[in-house]
């Protein structure tokens, strides 16, 4: 008693202690908070699941954000510590300190950035558009820390007498020239405007996919009479039928969507719906609306081409091939135009072979909407092929068994599924992946249909990369993504042989991820020069055209009946089949790319003039008035291709000489296998020439390319 009234006797104690108690509570109350928050948050958590796989079915839009915050703010202090370590700057304390600090950002960043392409809402596109710019400004924050940079260099300057391996000096020189390349040596005012570029480029990358979702998903053709569906295969009439009853139509639907688009601009006789159909295909984020990506596509060149002048590039171009494979702008500009003196006399004749059907059904001027139609009536005329015949034999499921059995006769891994791995998705498959001595080597996910949440194409991504740290070799986590025929009724989901090919090119791209086995993350799987990194996915695509590989998987699914040899053929022939026409389509792409990063004025506005006057030199057909590419471009300003979409040609220029050398030793070569996969292990450990090198024995030629694609020497004009 005498303590309690002395306490009222000094009523400032009395207030200190009450005040003290009361801060303990408030501590005590938001640790059990932030405990809740972490605990209620699985993405703030390590992953308790099978192979620290993704808990997918726990997840939700509002937990991105605070788990991604709180990782930025972890990152930023393991950086501070590699700054603050007193011991001298070398490569383990700092070049390779640093590519590990960051790996728990980079995979949860990869988790939303995935989900958003192929299972994004509302809320999950609010969440990335919030937290992304975020991200990209610690990362310009990061690089452009002068502190960090004198130490990363004090290791760069004594590289020659450092006892570094392959991958070590490549680690140190990349790392070293990114520092360099995001503009640590500015001042800060520079440096400062540059974080800006940056974080507007990655709003501008999120808005442009947005409005091109949008637009895709918007307009549907709804057809209510059967004459208009003259031409159409049954299983595209049975699709479509489908797709209106999901609508609740009476009738017919067709969508933007390709497997719907692309059967129908192929097949359907009517040419009015054609051209109305291209019409909104070609017009998506095109129509002066608030989902117009002609103000995006703007925004991004001229703030690519600002953020190269700032580092002092006279181009975006120059600035990204710097680190390719080609290494400057002149290179692809030769690459593409000595490509197009061989393909533009085939393609001009391909064409005009399209107008005498055309003229033949009464059609003066063959339009862009007519391409694909009589391209079909005239493979089915000379080569007797009929892709919608065709895709009985290519069963999915099917397909895919044989794709697996591909890569074990290569390289001796199995995938076995693993229904206990969660899914984004129920339609997604989660497989593991083993070695030849039943080794695990990673998890492998697969999500082929389309869906309202899901932007168009196909492509292979990640979801945790292989590296090795602490004795431990990391097993990476890879996915491939697609928008294949859904199976309509008691069809499977059918393949045409263009999307069997699809699917092998991003298998390839998997292999790439899956078998990597390098030390340090930023050069695991497809972290490659970007002109090199289709090899993998392009040289898979051969596979298909082997006999002894068909006969693994191309049956039909009904009766079981084997694919005619006849028909093995016809399809190794349509290889060649208007591949002029389809060579300068390609080269226009690469074009338009360098047209928009080389070439590009500030001052010029008019995007449709712009698009034209780059695609003049490989024009077959008209312009049609009200389209245009680059709005719905999603690998230039959306998908990492600037300055980069002529590194399909150039990879195919690879993977035909790569494979031109499995052909003469054996398809399933056990030695030339061993070497292509020693290739892929690498990652980007090394410069790729010297991988290549080192599987060919010599530099890549481009003889095997010209003759895969039927052009010879004397065809150049």
């Amino acid at each position: 008693m005498k303590k309690a009234r002395n306490l009222v006797k000094n009523p400032y104690l009395y207030v200190y202690i009450v005040a003290l108690l009361s801060g303990l509570w408030f501590l005590q109350c938001k640790s059990a908070h932030m405990t809740k928050d972490v605990s209620d948050n699985p993405l703030m958590r390590p992953f308790d699941t099978p192979h620290q796989t993704v808990p997918f079915g726990k997840i939700k839009p509002e937990h991105f954000e605070p788990a991604i915050s709180a990782e930025i703010e972890k990152t930023r202090e393991r950086v501070q510590a590699i700054i603050d370590n007193p011991q001298p700057p070398d490569f383990d304390n700092t070049v390779a300190a640093l590519d590990y600090a960051d790996l728990r950002l980079k995979r949860l960043q990869s988790i939303l950035s995935n989900l958003n392409s192929a299972e994004t809402n509302p809320e999950l596109q609010a969440a990335a558009e919030k937290i992304m710019p975020r991200i990209s400004d610690f990362y310009s924050e990061l690089m452009q820390n002068r502190d960090l940079f004198q130490r990363v260099k004090a290791v760069y300057d004594r590289r020659d007498s450092l006892d570094l391996t392959d991958e070590q000096r490549m680690l140190l020189d990349q790392t070293y020239r990114a520092f360099v390349r995001s503009g640590v040596d500015l001042p800060p005012d520079k440096r400062e405007r540059l974080r800006e570029i940056n974080a507007a480029l990655t709003r501008a990358g999120l808005k442009f996919t947005k409005n091109l979702l949008h637009d895709t998903n918007a307009y549907y053709l709804h057809l209510t009479d059967e004459k208009d569906l003259e031409g159409l295969p049954e299983d595209v009439r049975q699709a479509a039928a489908a797709e209106a009853r999901k609508r609740n139509l009476e009738g017919w639907v067709f969508t933007l969507h390709y497997p719907s688009y692309g059967p129908f601009m192929k097949y359907a006789a009517n040419r009015a719906l054609r051209e109305k159909l291209y019409k909104m295909y070609g017009s998506r984020a095109f129509h002066g609306d608030e989902y117009n990506n002609t103000g995006v596509v703007l925004d991004e060149v001229n703030l690519r081409k600002e953020k190269a002048a700032l580092l002092g590039y006279p181009s975006y171009a120059a600035f990204v091939l710097e680190e390719r494979m080609a290494e400057k702008p002149d290179t692809v500009w030769q690459f593409l135009d000595q490509l197009r003196q061989y393909a533009m006399p085939h393609a001009r004749r391909d064409v005009e072979r399209l107008r005498e059907l055309a003229r033949a059904d009464g059609i003066d001027t063959l339009q862009a909407w007519d391409v694909a139609y009589y391209s079909e009536k005239l493979k089915r005329a000379e080569l007797d092929l009929d892709d919608e015949k065709l895709k009985p034999y290519f069963p999915l499921d099917r397909v895919l068994d044989g794709m697996f059995e591909v890569a074990r006769k290569l390289y001796g891994i199995r995938f076995e599924p693993a229904p206990d791995i969660d899914v984004y998705h129920p339609e997604v498959q989660a497989y593991r992946v083993l070695d030849r001595d039943g080794s695990f080597l990673g998890v492998f996910y697969t999500d082929f249909y389309p869906r309202p949440g899901k932007r168009q194409g196909a492509w292979m991504t990640s979801y945790r990369p292989q590296y090795k740290k602490d004795g431990r070799n990391v097993r990476p986590h890879i996915s491939i993504v697609s928008n294949f025929t859904r199976p309509a009724g008691d069809k499977p989901s059918l393949l045409s042989f263009y999307e069997v090919n699809t699917l092998f090119h991003e298998f390839g791209h998997a292999l790439h991820g899956l078998l990597s086995q390098v030390t340090y993350p930023s050069l695991s799987g497809t972290h490659v020069y970007w002109d090199f990194v289709e090899l993998p996915s392009q040289i898979m695509e051969n596979w298909t055209y082997e006999p002894e590989v068909l006969r693994m998987f191309a049956r039909h699914y009904a009766t079981d009946e084997p694919l005619p040899e006849e028909t093995v053929q016809k399809l190794k022939d349509e290889k060649k089949f208007l591949e002029g026409m389809a060579t300068v389509r390609q080269l226009g792409f690469g074009y338009l790319d360098m047209y928009w990063h080389d070439k590009y004025p500030e001052d010029f506005r008019d995007i449709v003039q712009y698009e034209n006057a780059a695609l003049d030199k490989v024009r077959l057909y008209p312009y049609v008035e009200g389209t245009l590419i680059s709005p719905s471009f999603g690998h230039l300003f959306s998908g990492g291709y600037a300055a980069g979409y002529y590194s399909y040609k150039w990879a195919e220029l690879l993977d035909a000489d790569a494979f031109s050398i499995f052909k003469k030793s054996g398809i399933f070569d056990p030695e030339t296998a061993r070497k292509f996969r020693h290739l892929l292990e690498q990652g980007g450990s090394k410069h790729p020439m010297k991988l290549y090198l080192e599987f060919a024995g010599r530099p890549p030629r481009m003889d095997a390319l010209l003759e895969r694609a039927g052009f010879k020497q004397s065809d150049s004009n």
